[in-house]
């Protein structure tokens, strides 16, 4: 299992989404402490990147990286285009 953290921004982001987007976002944070590697990579042509996008409830976009040796995944930048 994989720990996930909040980069100081996304916390302030993950905090001005409208109330749709919470279990999304939650359901989304869950997904991340088993299946990290789950989302796309940021940059398609460096396929061992470990910065990924993942989607999540209607209008979600999430940025994070995974550190594997650490077991840890860092969400970076959260953005809500609804």
């Amino acid at each position: 299992m994989y720990k996930v953290d909040l980069d100081p921004g996304a916390r302030q982001q993950v905090e001005a989404l409208p109330t749709e987007a919470i279990n999304p976002f939650l359901e989304l944070r869950a997904l991340l402490e088993t299946h990290p590697w789950s989302g796309q990579r940021l940059n398609p042509d460096n396929p061992k990147a470990n910065m990924l996008t993942h989607a999540f409830g209607r209008c979600g976009l999430a940025v994070y990286l995974v550190l594997d040796e650490q077991r840890e995944v860092h969400i970076l930048r959260i953005d809500w285009l609804g």
